[in-house]
């Protein structure tokens, strides 16, 4: 027998075999599955926030004695210790949040001392979602209801004993964002 024809007779059935191996395999397996699932995903409108009104602590003069200023969030203001308020009005600051409707959302709110020239006053933020009568807190969290909501910002304003005459500026800074 030459070669060929041993290779022929011995090996044919194997080599049929690999081949019909290598040909299920290539095909995939007979117990293979697939199924899908869908996909979704909700766009919400962006939540933003701007300033309606500026906070005012209006006049005073100082004395002696320190004291204290006092905007509620209502406009409402007190004077303590040695500080006498002045005729003229005072303001809260109030903010617009707006986004999507019925969310909640985080706020953060800080002022930074107020100040003319190198003399200055310690301001600490009260916050309300309402115009209320509050001199103290603030708040940590809101809903937008129908999709907006607003903040209002009152303050205490530290005055010293002898406090400089002056024009005094700062800056209250609100921060929203979704929870």
């Amino acid at each position: 027998m030459t070669k060929l024809a041993r290779f022929t007779s011995t090996h044919l059935p194997l080599a049929a075999m690999a081949l019909a191996i290598a040909a299920t395999v290539a095909a995939g397996s007979a117990n293979a599955a697939s199924t899908q699932a869908a996909t979704s995903s909700t766009v919400v409108t962006p939540i933003n926030i701007v300033k309606a009104a500026d906070l005012s602590f209006g006049s005073f003069a100082p004395s002696g004695s320190a004291g204290t200023v006092t905007v509620s969030p209502n406009n409402a203001r007190g004077v303590t210790g040695g500080v006498t308020a002045m005729a003229g009005g005072s303001t809260a600051a109030q903010f617009t949040v707006t986004g999507q409707a019925s969310s909640t959302y985080s706020i953060s709110v800080v002022g930074t001392t107020l100040t003319s020239d190198a003399n200055t006053m310690a301001f600490t933020p009260i916050t309300d979602l309402t115009a209320s009568a509050i001199t103290s807190g603030t708040v940590t969290s809101g809903t937008l209801t129908a999709g907006t909501q607003t903040i209002y910002v009152g303050g205490i304003l530290s005055v010293g004993a002898n406090q400089v005459a002056g024009s005094y500026s700062g800056t209250v800074t609100a921060t929203v964002d979704y929870n």
